[in-house]
C-alpha cells in the first residue's frame, strides 16, 4: 500500500467519523438523554474527536511532508502543497475550536467571562464545521487518482 493510499484511508476514516458525530451521535444524545447527561456525553465525544484529530493530522502531516519533500527534490512541486495547507487548517480548527474555546465555554456556563455560552458554542460549532469541510476536501484530494502530468518533470528548459 502506497503512502498516498494510506493517507487517503486516514483522511476518509477521519471524515466519516466527523460526519457520524455531527449527523448522528450528538443530535441523538440530546434527543435520548436528559440535557445535562447529553451535554456531558457530547463533551466527552468531542474531546475524543479532538485528540483523534490531532493524531490523524499528525500522521497525515508526516506522510504528506515526506511526499512533498521527495517531489520537490525531483523538481515536481513545492514542499508547501495544498494538502499540507489543508492539514494545517484542520489543526488550527481543532486547537481553536476545542482546546481554546472549550475552557471558555465552561467559564461561560459558570457565569464568568466576557462571552456568552451561546456565542462560544456557535464559534466552536463553526470551527468543527470548517474542519469537517477541510477534512472532506483532503479525503477527496488524496483519494483521487494521481495525475500523470503532475508526476512528470517539466519539459521546458532554458
Amino acid at each position: 500500500m502506497t503512502a498516498r493510499r494510506i493517507a487517503a484511508l486516514i483522511a476518509g476514516l477521519w471524515a466519516g467519523a466527523m460526519l457520524c458525530i455531527a449527523a448522528f451521535a450528538a443530535p441523538d444524545a440530546f434527543s435520548l438523554l436528559e440535557r445535562a447527561d447529553a451535554g456531558r456525553f457530547v463533551n466527552r465525544l468531542f474531546m475524543q474527536e479532538a485528540y483523534a484529530s490531532l493524531i490523524a493530522a499528525g500522521l497525515l502531516f508526516a506522510i504528506e511532508r515526506r511526499r512533498t519533500r521527495d517531489a520537490a527534490a525531483l523538481g515536481r512541486g513545492s514542499v508547501l502543497s495544498a494538502d499540507i495547507m489543508l492539514i494545517a487548517g484542520t489543526l488550527f480548527c481543532t486547537v481553536a475550536g476545542y482546546f481554546a474555546v472549550q475552557p471558555l465555554m465552561e467559564a461561560a456556563r459558570a457565569g464568568q467571562g466576557a462571552w456568552s455560552f451561546g456565542a462560544l458554542h456557535a464559534a466552536s460549532t463553526a470551527m468543527f464545521a470548517i474542519k469537517g469541510v477541510l477534512v472532506l476536501i483532503l479525503a477527496w484530494r488524496l483519494g483521487r487518482p494521481a495525475n500523470d502530468a503532475q508526476l512528470k518533470p517539466s519539459a521546458t528548459t532554458s
